[in-house]
């Protein structure tokens, strides 16, 4: 379908059956800050039809999530390394809690050029460029049904949420939407020059 890249975040381990992908499919990322022995990794430098190359870097935060390694030292090691090579460079940072997302896109602004968070499946409003060229957004979004709770039944997640029981979660249905960003990028600069929320049906 044309994708170059599909980054990930911790619900990528729940499934074994793409273990053996994750260990063969660079364009397949997990978060690269889980520690060293995980099979797959959480970075790639991907090369375009015009021969311009692109950095993607996959993050997950800690805050209210597993304490993995820090995402911002990780991250910042990493670009150094991908800045070798090229100046643009996306992070997908999955992560919990907006303080954090937002921390190191200011932590990565200039270094980077675009940070877009994930996980909470809820696109932000404060989609921005940061002063030194980094687009920025909290939360892309998610890409499914959006009459439901974050995707799942709303049903279920009600009933769960009155009775503080388990319930076997199932995905919801109609309604779809694809959320995200489209960022353009100086591919000189690796600047970011303008970032745009989608939402469509």
């Amino acid at each position: 379908m044309g994708i170059d890249v599909i980054t990930s975040g911790n619900h990528i381990w729940y499934n074994r059956n793409i273990y053996d992908s994750l260990a063969t499919d660079a364009r397949i990322l997990r978060p690269h800050n889980y520690p060293d022995g995980n099979v797959g990794k959480g970075v790639t430098i991907i090369q375009l039809e015009d021969g311009l190359k692109v950095g993607v870097l996959n993050l997950q935060g800690r805050t209210f999530m597993f304490s993995i390694d820090c995402p911002f030292r990780v991250g910042a090691e990493e670009v150094k390394k991908l800045r070798q090579e090229t100046k643009i460079i996306i992070v997908d940072f999955h992560a919990e809690a907006s303080a954090e997302k937002i921390a190191l896109g200011w932590y990565l602004d200039g270094k980077v050029s675009a940070v877009i968070g994930t996980h909470t499946h809820v696109p932000t409003a404060d989609e921005r460029i940061l002063p030194e060229g980094t687009a920025y957004i909290t939360d892309a979004g998610m890409t499914g049904p959006f009459d439901s709770v974050i995707g799942l039944k709303k049903e279920l997640a009600i009933q769960r949420f009155l009775h503080q029981t388990p319930v076997r979660y199932k995905p919801a249905e109609g309604n779809m939407r694809l959320c995200g960003v489209v960022v353009a990028i100086d591919k000189e600069s690796g600047k970011a020059t303008k970032i745009e929320r989608v939402n469509l049906p």
